[in-house]
């Protein structure tokens, strides 16, 4: 037997969410429906190596909708729904447990996975779900030692955190400095200054070849370097970044690379099919540039764009953002709004005490704002980012 809906959401990511939501928000009538492979509630990812991961994380909620509030606009919401398949001639999905369901309009929100670590053992520590968090702050609360494989947004918050709590971290991160290859050298040389005044041990250049275990009480995992050196600790947790969900996808005709291809309007290629939040690949035409953007903010965005685009209301321009997002590392906020790929020049705008905020620009032309305990300042750079302003006028 197939069910039937009229817009179909799968994934309950933010950017499933806000589709849905903003389909109320603008009279949608039809049957919405949102198919999640978990069976949690929609919550905030952002807070998971936030909040989550401190002391008190058992008590913190992160969860963004009740199911009432969510029956309340008339949301059908399915947890525990892993989607197979999709067969666009007949429109519809394949459910794990075999059910298929028909859809009028399909918007694919399947958000993105861990990226994982090959040659660890099962015992590795990741952290992209609300389980996870939870799974590793137990872990951490009896860990003396831990290596953080990975000094981006997620490695260093979790670093961060142990640390915080008294484990001693050495974290590996072949780029260099944390978060050296989103911000730099010049935020990511101070961030490193950051963790290692609170006694995080920084590896740079090196990479992880292989994670074993030791069979020793004292430090059960070996953490193996490209150069040799083994490193023993009771806790290993990856953040290598993450891998968009579009397994489910293969064989479907929809166009796949890095992400679900789709245009400025958030279409893809095959009629009443859209794709939003970090599953999405678009044409940023702000930046000229194809992106996959793994920021809250952008999903919440694209969300409520795609929408917008189901409804026929969002006009003849397409969805262009500056994507903004934010880090909590010890005492610290981390923000940046724009786009640092491809960067070809950097000013520093500001620099006194722990606060420090910088500017990167392609061709003279302002792409981003990074800051390092700049306060509010950041929506203001947005609108310039948006403005397409000359670095030259930033600094004035």
């Amino acid at each position: 037997m197939t069910d039937r809906t009229d817009v179909l959401v799968v994934g309950g990511s933010i950017a499933g969410l806000r589709t849905a939501e903003a389909l109320r928000r603008h009279s949608y009538s039809g049957a919405v429906t949102i198919l999640e492979a978990g069976n949690d509630l929609p919550y905030d990812r952002t807070a998971l190596s936030k909040k989550v991961l401190g002391p008190d994380g058992e008590a913190v909620s992160v969860s963004l909708r009740s199911g009432e509030a969510l029956n309340g606009l008339g949301i059908d919401l399915r947890l525990q729904s892993r989607v197979e398949s999709l067969d666009i001639s007949r429109r519809t999905v394949r459910l794990a447990d075999g059910s298929l369901i028909e859809y009028s309009g399909l918007v694919v929100a399947t958000g993105a996975a861990a990226r994982e670590l090959p040659n660890v053992p099962p015992k590795v520590h990741y952290l992209r779900t609300l389980s996870d968090a939870h799974r590793l702050r137990r872990a951490i609360a009896s860990a003396r030692r831990a290596v953080v494989v990975g000094a981006g947004f997620i490695g260093s918050e979790v670093a961060a955190a142990m640390s915080a709590r008294g484990a001693d971290i050495t974290v590996v991160e072949p780029a260099g400095y944390p978060l050296g290859r989103v911000l730099g050298d010049i935020v990511g040389a101070r961030l490193a200054q950051l963790h290692e005044s609170r006694g995080i041990r920084l590896v740079p250049g090196r990479t992880v070849t292989e994670v074993h275990e030791s069979g020793t009480d004292l430090d059960p995992y070996s953490v193996v370097l490209d150069d040799g050196t083994t490193l023993g600790t009771e806790l290993v947790v990856v953040g290598i970044g993450a891998r968009p969900n579009t397994a489910w996808l293969d064989g479907s005709g929809i166009e796949v690379a890095d992400g679900v291809i789709c245009d400025e309007f958030c279409r893809t290629g095959t009629p009443n099919v859209f794709a939003a939040g970090d599953v999405a690949r678009w044409p940023n035409v702000l930046f000229d540039e194809s992106m996959r953007v793994e920021h809250w903010t952008n999903a919440i965005e694209q969300g409520s764009f795609a929408a917008r685009q189901i409804m026929g209301v969002a006009g003849p321009v397409g969805f262009s953002s500056a994507p903004y997002f934010w880090s909590e590392q010890f005492d610290l906020r981390i923000q940046s709004v724009g786009s640092t790929l491809g960067h070809d020049a950097v000013m520093v705008l500001e620099s006194d005490g722990d606060k420090l905020v910088v500017a990167y620009a392609q061709e003279g032309t302002l792409t981003a704002v990074a800051g390092v305990n700049s306060g509010a300042i950041l929506p203001k750079y947005r609108r310039l980012i948006e403005q397409r302003v000359p670095l030259t006028a930033v600094g004035n």
